[in-house]
């Protein structure tokens, strides 16, 4: 028995950010940014908005795609670059809210959050039945049955008030808002999560940071554009050699959306062609940790996941961070 995602919901902020919006803001225009970026417009979170709130609705929403009460929670997994305060963590919130009564914790890697909280929920529920992933159940004997129930792993940023108002080169690129997944077991061995990639580079958390002390976020552009693409096709790579696939097994490819230009170069290196890739920065922009489950609720919503198919899914970010993972995604009752 494996694991799989069974719902999936998001949170947007209302209000826009145009490209026009930031002309009359810093010095930029909007063929500028399209052309570099592809971000045409992304969300702000208004004043009372939170990485909390916006996770709980992005979370409630897709408990209730799942068909899921908050009482049949067993865990809850909330990947976060932008927590509400240092501590406590802003898993406790959202668990709060909701009413859940299970374990709840933040997962920190930058906008590889999802899928490493995607992984970590897989691995705590597999080890909580005694499971192999996709080998059925361990003899237990003398033991007592083990309640299997499904987790909440939400992505949820407010990246625009991390960012430096003046700065055009990050200005430009980073937006607001969440989603959320339930994991929960598989009915057949073979749909689900069937194999993951993670790793990070401690040494070049210099390339994009919120330095010690220092209220703005820093990037440097160019090399974690180089670096980026490099990591995610290795990873992605890793990813499908472990799953026993190649990308041309691959029906749908639902990268980190954080420049267009990026995903391009990725698809390229990979072999996989752009329609068979999810693309809506253009409307959200860099959203971190909440980028892939947007991705991924936006494909399930207009039909390019209704069963069966093969989704290689893949981010990169600050630490430097990377997470790939392929499922076959399971068809819906």
């Amino acid at each position: 028995m494996g694991l799989t995602i069974t719902g999936l919901g998001t949170a947007i902020p209302e209000q826009r950010l145009t490209n026009a919006d930031l002309e009359r803001m810093v010095d930029t225009s909007d063929a500028w940014i399209v052309e570099r970026t592809g971000i045409r417009e992304r969300r702000v979170a208004a004043p009372d908005e939170t990485s909390a709130t916006l996770g709980t609705d992005a979370a409630a929403a897709a408990l209730k795609d799942a068909g899921l009460t908050p009482g049949d929670i067993g865990l809850l997994v909330v990947a976060t670059t932008t927590p509400v305060q240092l501590f406590p963590s802003t898993a406790v919130r959202i668990q709060d809210a909701l009413g859940l009564r299970c374990g709840a914790f933040d997962v920190m890697a930058a906008c590889s959050g999802f899928v490493y909280g995607l992984v970590t929920a897989a691995g705590m529920m597999t080890a909580e039945a005694g499971l192999a992933p996709g080998r059925g159940s361990a003899s237990s004997e003398g033991r007592a049955p083990v309640e299997r129930r499904p987790s909440l792993v939400v992505g949820t940023e407010t990246l625009t008030r991390v960012v430096d108002p003046t700065d055009r080169s990050t200005r430009i690129l980073f937006g607001d808002g969440a989603g959320a997944a339930v994991v929960d077991h598989s009915v057949e061995p073979d749909w689900g999560l069937l194999s993951w990639d993670l790793g990070a580079d401690g040494s070049l958390v210099s390339l994009l940071e919120v330095p010690p002390g220092e209220r703005w976020l820093r990037m440097e552009g160019k090399e974690v554009f180089r670096r980026a693409v490099r990591v995610v096709v290795e990873s992605s790579s890793v990813a499908l050699e472990k799953a026993g696939m190649k990308p041309d097994d691959v029906d749908l490819f639902v990268p980190h959306q954080a420049n267009v230009r990026i995903i391009d170069a990725v698809c390229s290196r990979i072999g996989i062609p752009s329609e068979r890739t999810v693309v809506n920065l253009d409307r959200y922009g860099n959203t971190s940790a909440a980028s892939i489950p947007l991705a991924l609720a936006e494909a399930a919503e207009d039909g390019r996941l209704t069963g069966g198919e093969v989704v290689l899914i893949s981010g990169f970010g600050a630490g430097m961070t990377w997470a790939s993972a392929v499922m076959r995604w399971e068809p819906r009752p």
